[in-house]
């Protein structure tokens, strides 16, 4: 099933990988719901094909309302969220990496409820569970049934068959059996719930509100509603939050951290605060390492917008080259406003991003963007500045060679599809045509990220697998549908 509201893929964002969703609840203020949909607004960059709200009001009961397209187009009318009453909410927003891909069904857009013995219940997750197949057979066996094609679903349904207390009680026994990573947010009647995995590799913060008290991907989102940033959600830390306060324990086995190294570089907003940094900090950061590993003459150093800009200014302040917006993007960029034939289509970035002409004839440019993926827009880029007159064109990219699919929440091509997974640094460079091409190195990320003496070899600091092959978390699924770890020796 698919719907006209659902904003459509463009060739530009069809070469990022994608975040595939964010979280957000609130407990403790008058219409919650409201406060949801101003997070979740925060959010749409973890997730632009759908979004959800769950609430709970006492003479209402549990109302909630499934949209497909952006949160401004679907939860900013009065109609709308009259109709999600209540002192708690929980919402998501939701880009498919598991579940249906292209056709997203309404069936599939998060938060997820279920009524059980003790009384209801909703769950939004982030994140991606590695053995949702091997669970979702063993509850349909069991006589379940599924109503969607979502991993998340298979929480549910081990909570109802669980034998616990409390709603509570049985997500912490159902999250024991998922493998893989999940930051969850879930109500019941009562209480907000939040859960990180014991790898931490998805983000959680919590933060307060007044009397209330929210959960949220990121901070960004608590700024919006006036929310103080109390701290993160530790990793594998269930918090429940009622009247009396935030109560919080750790119901699974310690693990070392392993944070997605990745939010650091694009998901996250560089507003956010993640590991008490600025994320924006973090990439300008990320853009002085690249200019002390990788130097070059050049008279221009631009960005690619919008994720490539943080790490531009800092090559640009480390190199002493000076910054320029030599492309500059069409922020009103939606759908095509003419039938997009195929002229259109191949028009591909260039409705999106524009040359500075002015500033780009007869200078040698740096290029500096977060990531190569398939390497098409990279392509498209190079040659939309050679067209306006550069000398020379050389890719700053800050992050390491994408060689290695994420199965952890991370929308990402079969690994023959990634050009690092094909092609060395040097026949990237020739296939894409330009006269240097130079990726930052994973010990340089982690300098950037705070990390002094680099990566730690034999007990990495964070999730890095799109860069380094090695997964913290066996995808289970993955490997029995054929996929090839990299080798112990590799």
């Amino acid at each position: 099933m698919s719907d006209l509201n659902m904003p459509p893929a463009h060739p530009f964002d069809d070469d990022k990988l994608r975040e595939e969703c964010g979280i957000f609840g609130v407990v403790g203020v008058q219409d919650a719901s409201t406060f949801v949909a101003l997070g979740l607004h925060a959010l749409q960059h973890r997730g632009q094909e759908a979004g959800g709200i769950v609430s709970h009001d006492p003479d209402h009961g549990f109302n909630q309302a499934r949209r497909f397209g952006y949160v401004r187009d679907n939860f900013t009318s009065q109609k709308i969220m009259e109709t999600l009453p209540g002192p708690i909410a929980i919402g998501h927003v939701r880009y498919s990496t598991s579940g249906s891909k292209g056709q997203t069904a309404i069936r599939d857009v998060q938060p997820f409820f279920g009524e059980f013995s003790m009384g209801g219940a909703a769950i939004a997750h982030n994140g991606n569970i590695t053995n949702a197949n091997a669970l979702r057979r063993e509850l349909i066996e069991r006589g379940s049934i599924f109503q969607s094609s979502s991993d998340s679903e298979c929480i549910i349904h081990l909570m109802a068959r669980s034998m616990g207390r409390s709603i509570p009680d049985r997500m912490e026994e159902a999250l024991r059996k998922v493998e893989g990573a999940f930051s969850v947010v879930a109500m019941t009647r009562t209480k907000l719930i939040g859960v990180r995995d014991p790898l931490g590799v998805r983000p959680l913060v919590l933060g307060k509100i007044g009397d209330g008290w929210a959960l949220s991907s990121e901070t960004c989102a608590l700024d919006i509603i006036g929310a103080e940033f109390v701290r993160e959600i530790r990793p594998g830390e269930m918090v429940v939050i009622n009247g009396s306060g935030v109560q919080s324990h750790f119901p699974f086995r310690p693990q070392p951290s392993r944070f997605c190294i990745f939010e650091h570089v694009y998901f996250s907003r560089p507003d956010s605060i993640l590991g008490g940094r600025s994320v924006y900090e973090t990439r300008e950061n990320i853009g002085r390492e690249l200019a002390k590993e990788s130097p070059v003459d050049a008279d221009l150093v631009c960005p690619v917008p919008d994720s490539g800009t943080p790490a531009a200014i800092g090559y640009s302040l480390q190199s002493g080259i000076p910054y320029a917006m030599g492309i500059i993007r069409n922020q009103y960029m939606g759908r095509t406003f003419i039938e997009p034939t195929e002229q259109i289509r191949n028009m591909g970035v260039r409705l999106k991003l524009n040359v500075n002409r002015a500033l780009i004839k007869d200078k040698r440019v740096i290029l500096v963007d977060d990531s190569v993926v398939r390497g098409t827009t990279s392509r498209k880029i190079k040659e939309m500045i050679l067209d306006a007159g550069a000398r020379e064109v050389h890719f700053r990219i800050a992050s390491p060679p994408t060689a290695w699919p994420c199965f952890y929440g991370v929308d990402t091509p079969q690994r023959e599809k990634l050009l690092a997974a094909t092609m060395s640094e040097d026949e990237m460079c020739r296939h894409l045509a330009v006269d240097s091409l130079k990726f930052i190195s994973l010990d340089g990320l982690y300098r950037a990220v705070g990390e002094a003496q680099g990566r730690n070899a034999e007990c990495p600091q964070y999730c890095d697998a799109c860069f380094s092959g090695e997964y913290p978390v066996e995808p289970a699924d993955m490997l029995e549908q054929g996929f090839e770890m990299k080798p112990a020796a590799e």
